[in-house]
Order: C-alpha cells, then structure tokens, then sequence
C-alpha cells in the first residue's frame, strides 16, 4: 500500500552522524575520567536516547548520566553537529515520496532544537511537514512516546502511516502505536538486531528504500 504519512528517525537514517557524536561522547566520558580512544567502540550511542546509554554501557548513576549529557552538549552543540554527513540518494527518495502527494515527518530522540540545526544545515526542510525531536530535559526521547506525540499532534491514522528507522527503537516505537514499521540497514542497527525486533519491511540500501518503498 501507499502510505500518506512516513516518520522518519533521523541519526543513521537520513545522515550519518558518526564522527560527530562518538567524539562528543568522548569527550564526555574524559570529562568523567574516562578516557576512550577507541572512536568505534561508541557507536552504540547512535540512535538511543544518550543518558539510557551512558548507563548501560559506562555504568554511570542517572545524575551521572545526566552531567555526561550535559558535557557531550559542550562539543556537540559547537563542533559535533557539523561532523555529519547525509546519505547519498536522501534528497533523490524524499522528492520522490513528496511527488507521491505523502506528507514527511522528523521523528528523532534527538532533541529537537538540534535536529533542526542538522535538516537546516542539509536544506532538508522543504520535504518535511514538521520535525519532531525530544525536549533537552529528556522529555520524548523513548521513541514510542515521541511517536505517540506526533500521532496526536498531527492526527495521524495508524493505518496510513509508516515509521522508517535504522534501530529497534523505531521499530518498537512504532509497534507500541500500532505502526508498520521499515527498518533500514545501511544505519547503526545490526541486521540481527533489526530482524528481531520484526519490522513490517527491510531494506539495506537508499536506493533500495527509494525503489521499493511501500
């Protein structure tokens, strides 16, 4: 079917956000004391709300992991959000899907003010009816809350629209609101990790996402 209405997760779907955020984790985690010259092994920061990371993969507290956020904002907000690069062909698909008569929508767990910085600084608005991000206090960053948000703010019918997202949380997003779901596997979401969280459909490539978009 065609969906009018596709969400789409923005860190790892729309651009690749690597180099910014791993070195503003980083240079949290030094702020911290811990020093972590391995860039790769904070990949796992892409996607998921930070503080439920810095918990689970560093062991801090809550008030812990909330004074990381606040030191990964230091760099992110000056340097970070410009070491990002948008995927090759996200212009092309979004043209294609806006050409289709859909409606697009941002819904990331970034906080909002900066993924606006980040679809500004692509000249990515023109596609998009309105961008979604959590607020900085933490407010909608579990991705089913924020979709849920965006559901009511914009009366969506779950029926007719569709979450697009590189990792199980947008996928689980969408399920916990009674959305189909496409996971992308160019992204930072494993393959395992993205058939076990059973999306609706799987495609590992832009050009695949453009070609057989649903």
């Amino acid at each position: 079917m065609k969906y009018a209405n596709i969400l789409f997760d923005l860190d790892g779907t729309l651009t690749d956000p690597k180099t910014g955020i791993t070195k503003s984790v980083q240079y949290a985690l030094a702020k911290a004391g811990i020093a972590e010259p391995d860039l790769q092994k904070l990949l796992p920061f892409i996607g998921p709300p930070l503080q439920q990371s810095f918990i689970e993969y560093y062991g801090f507290t809550e008030s812990q992991a909330w004074e990381a956020v606040s030191a990964y904002r230091e760099y992110f907000k000056v340097t970070g959000i410009y070491e990002n690069e948008q995927y090759a062909g996200i212009p092309e698909l979004l043209t294609a899907l806006r050409s289709q008569g859909r409606r697009l929508f941002v819904a990331t767990s970034k906080p909002k003010v900066f993924a606006d910085i980040v679809i500004r600084h692509f000249n990515l608005e023109p596609y998009f009816t309105a961008v979604y991000g959590s607020e900085l206090d933490g407010t909608r960053a579990d991705k089913a809350e924020l979709i849920r948000y965006v559901m009511s703010e914009q009366q969506l019918d779950a029926g007719n629209t569709v979450m697009v997202g590189d990792r199980k949380h947008d996928i689980i997003g969408a399920q916990k609101n009674q959305l189909p779901s496409i996971a992308v596997g160019y992204g930072y979401g494993s393959t395992q990790e993205l058939q076990d969280a059973s999306p609706d459909y799987i495609f590992n490539t832009v050009n695949e996402l453009h070609a057989g978009f649903p």
